[in-house]
């Protein structure tokens, strides 16, 4: 009933200080632990999130790495409890190659934000370890969140150079949008799909089915959903596929 042609809905994590917590709005300093506000579970322990969820796939955000708050591994064993019943993608905040080897030992794929990450460390990790790195392309504000001057402000333009790099996903992250059911932007969708020579998934704003179906239909792969599933918007069987 709920399959849509093997569109991948993603089972967002976001981890801070060994506690799944709510993302909404991209301001981390203000998120709350999950089971304040899901529905349906009454624990921010990720395992036993992922227990009840059952899902296929999912990412993780390491908001410890992202914030450089505490010890490296502080989640480390949590991430790779995760990833032993579920494919996980994980952005530990990279901001050199280096930083993608340890990780690399406790998950299937390691997202490189340009957020933390310069063209060249994507570049270099792409060619290190082809496949198994996707990049997340953030956004906040309307603009592209990078520290790397070599990164165009045109996101189209970022697209254009990562097709020459062999990634697994490349992510639209609108932070802005995260955590707010606010919606898809399928123009701007639609674009960056006629562009790109990988697969593309959007985290943020994706609030219902009826979203699922959008961008489905502008050849988006898949979306990374956390919201709509604890308020029940999304049914828990679509992330199970």
């Amino acid at each position: 009933m709920y399959q849509l042609y093997m569109f991948r809905i993603i089972f967002v994590l976001d981890i801070f200080n060994r506690t799944i917590v709510h993302a909404q709005g991209g301001t981390r300093s203000e998120y709350k632990p999950i089971h304040f506000s899901s529905h349906i579970c009454n624990t921010s322990d990720a395992k036993q999130i992922e227990d009840t969820v059952k899902p296929a796939e999912v990412y993780i955000a390491d908001l410890n790495l992202l914030e450089k708050i505490g010890k490296r591994e502080k989640n480390f064993d949590i991430i790779q409890a995760v990833s032993e019943s579920a494919k996980v993608m994980l952005d530990p905040g990279v901001t050199s190659v280096s930083e993608t080897e340890d990780v690399m030992e406790i998950v299937q794929t390691v997202i490189l934000g340009t957020e933390t990450a310069s063209l060249e460390t994507i570049k270099e990790a792409s060619s290190l370890y082809p496949g198994r790195i996707s990049v997340s392309i953030d956004k906040k504000h309307g603009k592209i969140l990078t520290n790397d001057p070599e990164l165009p402000e045109d996101p189209f333009k970022i697209v254009e150079l990562l097709n020459d790099y062999d990634l697994a996903d490349i992510i639209i992250l609108d932070l802005d949008r995260v955590g707010t059911s606010s919606g898809v932007d399928s123009q701007f969708l639609s674009k960056i799909v006629s562009i790109s020579r990988h697969n593309v998934l959007l985290g943020g704003g994706v609030s219902n089915v009826e979203d699922i179906k959008i961008l489905e239909d502008i050849g988006i792969k898949g979306a990374l959903v956390a919201t709509a599933l604890h308020n029940g918007s999304i049914p828990l069987e679509m992330v199970r596929q």
